[in-house]
């Protein structure tokens, strides 16, 4: 009777211990539908801000939808500063000498039509709206988190003066870049040579862009940016689109690309942030290149973005910014690439072209006619180009000036090859 008593409580912790079993496994399982749900609210909720009501919504070829949204709705009016702001729709004043050397230089450089957008091809918005990328479920989700979506990476910044190589290596960002520092700096133009470069890992990009600077490279660091870019990870395809970008902590909680969180203000109906740029160069054939301009308007102080000869796109308020509110202390031009190892070995996310700057004009990617704006507000060649890359068999750059082209340099490369490994 004892022996059958004790079988019978065997069985009984046995029954119990499943049942524990089983009741951990349904928490767990709630805890991750739970968890789930509020990843999903959370991105409904980041979807919701993000993607403003539309007057119109024009589809792409390359499965983008462009929302053209009020102006005065855009994204940049959630932020509490700007709840009053009295829009501006053009700058009291350009840099001098911009529209004479628009016509000095009117010379063709082997293209064969303008660049635009690839979204142009089925409609425009009308005035008083401004062009938006719409925002999918799925550029969200492939963020490490909504909080996080449409921004950089804490460190990626190219730092030429660091004493410590390393340091910058940690990142996994590397860079080919032509650089002046030591003076007061109100703006930064540039013609880049558009290409669409190959990309190793999803999580991985590559871009070209200008840098303007203020602060130090800690954690008040003051940067403007803008260019072209190959992100899968932000875009979810491979296609070469315009970007820009802004921070006034060095990446930490402020600022975003493009118009994905709020501060630039987009005064343009034409030309959509993020959006694709066609068509773009082909090795020993047609070369296509964008310019861009980023000036302080010496009365408003406000910091306006030019993109071509044409397009005024709007400005980023002085009060964003701590140090660049007065001027900006360096100015980069270059290339940057994410190395994130994936195999031990260096990427082969391909920077510029894919090619090193000594192949030269058609095979090599080039900034030219890389000017400064002075405290007068004057369009400058600059003074004292510095270059700095951190492996120069995997991404390198070389500077030169002539009369066409002023201050230019090539600049780029393969990443991983017999010699970077």
């Amino acid at each position: 009777m004892a022996g059958a008593q004790f079988s019978s409580r065997g069985r009984t912790r046995r029954v119990l211990a499943v049942l524990f079993c089983l009741w951990g496994l349904i928490s767990l399982s709630c805890a991750a539908r739970m968890s789930v749900s509020r990843q999903r609210l959370e991105v409904q909720k980041h979807l919701k801000r993000l993607n403003k009501p539309a007057s119109k919504s024009i589809k792409s070829s390359d499965g983008d939808t462009i929302d053209c949204v009020d102006i005065s709705q855009q994204p940049a009016f959630d932020h509490p500063f700007l709840k009053d702001h009295k829009i501006q729709m053009r700058p009291n004043y350009h840099p001098e000498g911009l529209f004479d050397e628009n016509k000095a230089s009117a010379k063709p450089i082997e293209r064969s039509s303008p660049i635009t957008q690839l979204w142009h091809q089925n409609g425009r918005c009308p005035e008083g709206t401004i062009p938006i990328r719409r925002t999918k479920k799925d550029d969200v989700l492939r963020a490490s988190s909504a909080k996080r979506y449409g921004r950089k990476k804490h460190r990626s910044i190219p730092q030429p003066r660091s004493a410590d190589p390393d340091l910058i290596n940690q990142s996994g960002h590397q860079h080919a870049i032509a650089y002046v520092e030591g003076d007061k700096y109100y703006g930064a133009k540039a013609t880049i040579n558009v290409w669409e470069p190959k990309i190793q890992q999803p999580n991985e990009f590559s871009l070209s862009q200008l840098w303007i600077l203020g602060g130090s490279f800690g954690e008040d660091l003051n940067s403007i940016e803008a260019g072209w870019q190959v992100s899968p990870d932000l875009y979810g395809d491979n296609n070469t689109r315009l970007f820009t970008y802004w921070t006034s902590d060095a990446y930490q909680a402020t600022g975003c690309y493009n118009l994905l969180c709020s501060g630039f203000i987009q005064v343009n109906s034409e030309i959509a942030m993020g959006a694709s740029i066609s068509p773009v160069s082909a090795y020993r054939n047609s070369q296509y290149d964008i310019s861009i301009l980023v000036w302080k308007d010496p009365k408003e102080g406000h910091w306006w973005m030019q993109f071509g000869n044409d397009f005024v796109l709007g400005y980023w308020p002085s009060f964003l910014f701590s140090y660049l509110a007065e001027s900006a202390s360096m100015i980069e031009w270059g290339g940057e690439v994410v190395n994130s190892e994936a195999d031990g070995k260096h990427t082969s996310t391909q920077m510029g072209s894919g090619h090193f700057p000594e192949e030269g004009f058609g095979k090599s990617s080039y900034f030219r006619n890389v000017q400064v704006v002075d405290d007068s507000n004057n369009l400058k060649a600059p003074k004292g180009i510095g270059t700095f890359t951190e492996q120069s068999n995997c991404y390198d750059v070389q500077t030169g000036s002539n009369g066409d082209w002023g201050h230019y340099f090539y600049y780029g490369g393969p990443g991983r090859n017999p010699n970077c490994a």
